[in-house]
């Protein structure tokens, strides 16, 4: 069993040896009768089913109920395509390659702020619907990073799970579980170690349908994957004993069957986490302070120094760690900062798609007085 090359030559791709046909075809991926529904409109049109395995420059690969296949990916899709997406594909003939046609709504996308820290969206996988975020113990654990990793996860519409790796490393284990339970209250927090084998059993329990490992880079998610694939196909990497941080040998995100069933996308690691309108996933986060919040005297509280404040009142009795409310209203700054700047990006577009519209009537009106 063999991961897809990760080469971006269309001629030169292969996909694991579990991607090729089998009895179950799209269904060993994913496939149900809902998308069956969905996908009518595509096949009345001679397309079939294809979930996208990795994504290349201008390509993309692919795997269908008649196996793996390379398709060509291009400006007519509204979108690009992402790791996970579920697609219509044209097979194409001698003249023609095959090309994905459309994509299909996609039930769940973990979005985080571009890279380029503008008003769009980077999708890192589509219908996904487990995420294991990955935190190394070798370093001390970082509960705002945490926080800002279970909002992205919440917002997608999956079911996150904090996965703590390297627990051979960790001085004390146990703190470190009580920690990321205090940061992640209602998700199931898992102690791994790849070294002993601890925990892994539960993560397989855990791990249904299509899984997406997520962390920054050293965080150990490539080993975590390999546990759970029963094999060293992922590539891994040493990591720094001064600060935990590895050197990205993951580098594309890759779509791999599960031999318990499901699939498993890896991720590079996360340098940065921006939240991108991610306000439910902060609700789920901070759950407990929502429930607070609703006991404020007033319903617009900022939870300074408002006259009634029971968010404050739980911080000064000792119920709520101040650390969590100032990581609360960080991320919320943060997440209403990048909701402002996509609204803006929104309003600029809508007035210079009026202005093209407004140049070409004028454009019209002025030929046709030229003609009279």
């Amino acid at each position: 069993m063999s991961s897809p090359s990760r080469s971006s030559s269309p001629s030169s791709v292969s996909c694991p040896s579990s991607a090729l046909p089998s009895p179950d075809g799209p269904r060993a991926y994913g496939w149900d009768e809902g998308l069956e529904a969905e996908f009518a409109v595509h096949r009345a049109h001679g397309l079939i089913p294809a979930r996208v395995v990795r994504v290349d420059r201008g390509h993309c690969a692919v795997v269908t109920a008649d196996g793996p296949a390379h398709a060509a990916t291009g400006r007519w899709l509204p979108e690009p395509p992402c790791t996970g997406d579920w697609a219509a594909l044209d097979p194409g003939d001698e003249r023609r390659e095959p090309r994905l046609a459309a994509l299909m709504p996609r039930r769940t996308a973990i979005l985080r702020s571009s890279a380029a820290r503008d008003s769009r969206a980077q999708v890192l996988a589509a219908n996904v619907d487990t995420v294991l975020l990955a935190v190394s113990l070798a370093v001390p654990l970082d509960a705002g990073r945490l926080e800002r990793l279970l909002a992205l996860a919440w917002e997608s519409g999956a079911t996150p799970v904090v996965v703590l790796t390297q627990a051979d490393r960790a001085e004390d284990p146990s703190e470190a579980v009580t920690e990321a339970t205090a940061a992640a209250p209602g998700v199931d927090v898992v102690l791994t170690s790849a070294v002993t084998g601890e925990g892994v059993d539960v993560l397989t329990a855990l791990a249904g349908g299509t899984v997406v490992l997520l962390g920054a880079s050293g965080a150990g998610k490539s080993t975590l994957g390999n546990a759970l694939l029963g094999d060293a196909l992922l590539a891994t990497g040493e990591v720094r004993a001064v600060d935990g941080k590895g050197r990205h040998t993951t580098v594309t995100r890759e779509l791999i069957p599960l031999p318990s069933g499901g699939v498993l996308i890896d991720t590079p690691g996360l340098r940065g986490v921006g939240l991108h309108d991610a306000a439910e996933g902060l609700e789920h986060v901070f759950a407990e302070i929502e429930e607070l919040a609703a006991d404020c005297r007033f319903g617009d509280c900022a939870h300074e120094a408002e006259p009634g404040c029971a968010v404050r009142a739980a911080v000064e009795s000792g119920v709520l760690p101040e650390r969590r409310l100032a990581s609360y209203r960080k991320l919320l700054r943060e997440n209403a900062w990048a909701a402002a700047r996509t609204d803006a990006r929104l309003r600029a577009e809508r007035e210079q798609r009026w202005k093209a519209i407004t140049r070409h009537q004028r454009a019209t009106y002025r030929f046709r007085d030229q003609q009279r």
